[in-house]
């Protein structure tokens, strides 16, 4: 079920209308980001209307202890919370002694506007005081994208029928809390408040692990356009500082404050400094102005756009879709730090947790690759590169030796930190998506290089850790894999998921693949890797080889399929059209025992394995499978709809393709999981983009080059987006007819379209 109340628009997302019931959903959809740090649309002004107060910065976390009912060997110790940070963007108002509160007075003429071009979130309303008195209310902010520290804020007030006094509050508040916390635990902790004329600096620290951040306001206040000096009153307490000002106003003149403000942490700057670092930072801002840190911001944007955009001619909900999804994923990872990551919620909300999961190997590498470049891309390798020690810590701790890795299911540092049984011990395909990722970025940018300087390592662990995973069965005579839990997290605790089979199966082959590589490539540091990692390379081959030969992959030979586990059949055979629309998602309706015992599949499992491999299979063998296993999956995680549209419009069924292509790429504007109030599902947005790339354009890196098959979905009459590749950037362009790609560079690259194979100079 979805909901829709938002205008459609190309390059907007527009809400009309006050409605309180929507103020958290809003809050996430209308968030802005820069990679460094991001905030929740919370109200400038005081709002004690139902909402969720939001700031992030990248990097920053906190170790909540573990809360489980009956602990377990190997649970993880904490459970890595993103934290709320500073509230850097408040300025409470006071109308003749009234507070200006959405929640507590009339609200008319309100309109919210993200604009995903500029970057910018716009608010305007029409507040009705007591009295009846009314004031218009206009907002204007962003963070910027050029200076990553920096936010800024115009708030414009303008009395329509009355004269008065109006009492401004800019202030910093650090006394925030988590609404995740396990144990309702405050985690900062005030180191320094200062407050002056026009400005306030104040820094904290994490209870736990000892991050450091300063925020830093300054503020300047214009009536009609001419610049008012202000004495305003001071005022500072543990972990908050602000100042008070009045002015006396006057009916249809308008009135701008505009705020500036720095956020700095101690991953990028010394603690020492943090203070006056910020303070400065601020104070450039200030200097600077408000018009030209936005013409810098504007401009940011315009060359991100430049590459990453994608234009669908002829249906403005796909096109405002696909918009939304590019923009948050480049709110959240711009690539220039490795030591961060792409987190499921990114600076849109607190679920969940952590800032890695597998969902950036398997959905958010393509889009940074085809959009962000090599470098980009490599770095989300290296971070798991140097989380390698951490993984091969996980999988010791689960009693796996030998230098066997185990990638943590979620995590900030590499450690595990995901504290549900059936995910952390048994949801172990993660680990192949790790070496699938290497696999995808060397087929795409032909950087051997990286198998010998990083990969291999990675990959011999992995190895390892499924070699030691699976077990002989007697009564088979084959390998099977026990007590895993696959993508579908309708099902734990399975025997022989065939997706988490085949990966392993296919990780132990490209092991072994590699290490031929490197020796052709570099004998010298094949011997500095084996040395490294203490590889047996008879023994271990030998053992590698017969499980490939001898693993059990379940199969049905009636119905030509392949069984999502053993014994999958012996459940009650339903699909998503048998049930109640009010039991959906049946996760907020069933108990836990109900789904686990029913067929319904959360998302892609088997046809996950079919959508990596593609080339592995037939195409009637892949369409077997999507025809049996598509009406059973409920699309219940938002990494669902992706895969099943890339092989959905890969088997010509273009209806059902672009049915699921809105429900990923409208996912969070049409809130169908209704959970959108918890925050955005930012790595299901790659889906979106392999989606429209890979699904709508047909795109497969095949033998160095590229492959197109586009295929149009009804009523789109044009569909175009540029792709980095091989050195240079192409332009494509796809019709209901006639097609196009143009190489915009000097490099040359093979492409081909529907078979037939060009090389565009």
């Amino acid at each position: 079920m979805k909901e829709k109340y938002l205008v459609a628009d190309e390059w907007n997302i527009i809400e009309e209308g006050w409605d309180p019931a929507r103020q958290e959903g809003s809050e996430s959809i209308f968030s802005l980001g820069n990679g460094h740090m991001g905030q929740r649309a919370n109200f400038e002004e005081q709002y004690t209307g139902k909402h969720l107060q939001g700031s992030y910065i990248a990097g920053i976390y906190y170790p909540d202890k573990t809360r489980v009912g009956w602990w377990k060997n190997g649970y993880p110790d904490y459970f890595a919370k993103v934290l709320n940070s500073v509230n850097w963007i408040g300025i409470n108002l006071s109308i003749d002694g009234e507070a200006l509160d959405l929640a507590k007075v009339k609200v008319r003429e309100f309109r919210r506007i993200l604009n995903m071009k500029t970057g910018t979130l716009s608010r305007s309303f029409t507040a009705e005081l007591h009295g009846g008195r009314e004031l218009k209310v206009e907002t204007l902010r962003f963070i910027s994208m050029k200076r990553k520290e920096i936010g800024a804020i115009r708030y414009s007030l303008t009395p329509l029928n009355f004269e008065g006094s109006i009492s401004y509050t800019p202030y910093l508040d650090f006394d925030v809390v988590n609404h995740d916390s396990n144990y309702d635990e405050q985690f900062w902790e005030g180191v320094e408040e200062h407050v002056g004329t026009q400005k306030a600096v104040l820094s904290a620290r994490t209870k736990k692990l000892d991050f450091h951040v300063a925020a830093a306001m300054r503020y300047e206040f214009f009536e009609d356009g001419k610049h008012i000096t202000l004495y305003p009153e001071m005022e500072k307490r543990a972990r908050y500082a602000q100042n008070t000002f009045a002015a006396t106003v006057e009916e249809g003149k308008t009135y701008h404050l505009y705020k500036y403000a720095a956020v700095v942490s101690s991953l990028h700057h010394t603690k020492a400094a943090l203070i006056s670092v910020a303070d400065n930072l601020a104070s450039d801002a200030m200097n600077d102005g408000f018009r030209q840190l936005l013409d810098e911001h504007t401009t940011d944007w315009a060359a991100r756009w430049e590459k990453s955009d994608i234009m669908i001619e002829g249906d403005v909900e796909a096109q405002q879709g696909i918009r939304f999804n590019i923009f948050q994923l480049t709110q959240t990872y711009t690539g220039e730090d490795a030591r961060l990551n792409i987190g499921p919620k990114g600076f849109t909300g607190e679920k969940y947790g952590g800032s890695t999961y597998w969902d950036t190997e398997a959905y958010c590498l393509p889009f940074y690759m085809a959009s962000a470049g090599q470098e980009v891309a490599k770095n989300l390798l290296v971070y798991r590169y140097n989380h390698l020690p951490k993984a091969i810590e996980n999988a010791e701790k689960l009693g796996f030796t030998g230098g066997a890795a185990l990638y943590p299911m979620v995590t900030m540092n590499g450690e595990e930190c995901h504290n549900e049984w059936e995910i952390t011990f048994e949801e172990i395909h993660r680990n192949g998506a790790i070496a699938y990722a290497i696999y995808n970025y060397i087929r795409y940018f032909g950087d051997e290089t990286y198998l010998a300087d990083y990969g291999l390592e990675v990959l011999i662990a992995i190895a390892r850790f499924w070699a030691q995973r699976v077990n002989w069965s007697t009564a088979k005579q084959q390998y099977v894999m026990l007590g895993v839990t696959g993508p579908n997290e309708y099902e734990n605790n399975v025997n022989n998921n065939w997706y988490t089979s085949y990966i392993a199966q296919w990780c132990l082959s490209y092991a072994l693949e590699s290490i031929a590589q490197v020796e052709e490539l570099d004998k010298t540091r094949l011997t500095e890797i084996f040395d490294k990692t203490a590889f047996d390379r008879e023994k271990e081959s030998e053992q590698w080889q017969h499980i490939i030969h001898k693993l059990y992959l379940p199969y049905d030979e009636a119905q030509g399929i392949f069984l999502q586990q053993e014994n999958y059949l012996d459940k009650e055979q339903r699909t998503a059209e048998d049930l109640d629309p009010g039991e959906r998602p049946i996760n907020q309706h069933w108990s836990w025992d109900r789904i686990l015992r029913s067929c319904f599949i959360k998302q892609a499992d088997v046809l996950q394995g079919l959508y990596f491999f593609e080339e592995d299979f037939d195409r009637e063998t892949v369409r077997r499978n999507f025809d049996f296993y598509e009406p059973r999956t409920l699309h219940e995680s938002s990494l669902s709809p992706c895969v099943h549209v890339v092989l959905a419009a890969y088997l010509d069924k273009m209806e059902k393709a672009y049915e699921l292509y809105l429900r990923t790429s409208r996912l969070d504007l049409d809130d169908y999981n209704r959970e959108v109030h918890e925050g955005l599902h930012i790595t299901s947005m790659a889906g979106t983009w392999l989606s429209v790339v890979e699904g709508f354009g047909g795109m497969r890196v095949r033998n160095g080059a590229l492959h197109f098959t586009p295929k149009l979905p009804k009523g789109w009459h044009k569909l175009s987006f540029k792709i980095a590749f091989g050195g240079t950037t192409l332009l494509c362009s796809f019709g209901r007819e006639n097609h196009m790609v143009k190489n915009l560079g000097v490099q040359k690259v093979k492409v081909a379209i529907n078979g037939k194979e060009a090389q565009l100079v």
